[in-house]
């Protein structure tokens, strides 16, 4: 993805998965209801610290804390800017 957004030094750009619109079993959740999604697709990544290298890549599907990261709507489309310490997992 071509993103018009180069984050700095161990920042990364995260854009969010959809939330769940229905439950296992078939019940439509109202949007009231909805969680706030923890997993989401890396588009953007700094490069970096003189001390600490990157560990995630472009591309990577990441799992993240429910408060993480700071929103930001860029091009019509919801994304998260955080630092890479708040991502907990690349899936």
């Amino acid at each position: 993805m071509a993103l018009n957004i180069k984050p700095l030094a161990d920042r990364v750009v995260v854009e969010p998965q959809a939330a769940e619109t229905k439950t296992a079993s078939g019940i439509y959740i109202p949007d009231t209801a909805k969680e706030k999604p923890q997993q989401g697709t890396v588009v953007a990544v700094g490069a970096g610290k003189k001390d600490h290298d990157m560990t995630v890549k472009e591309g990577d599907t990441v799992l993240y804390g429910k408060y993480a990261g700071t929103e930001l709507k860029l091009e019509g489309k919801d994304y998260l800017i955080m630092k890479e310490d708040d991502i907990f997992a690349i899936v």
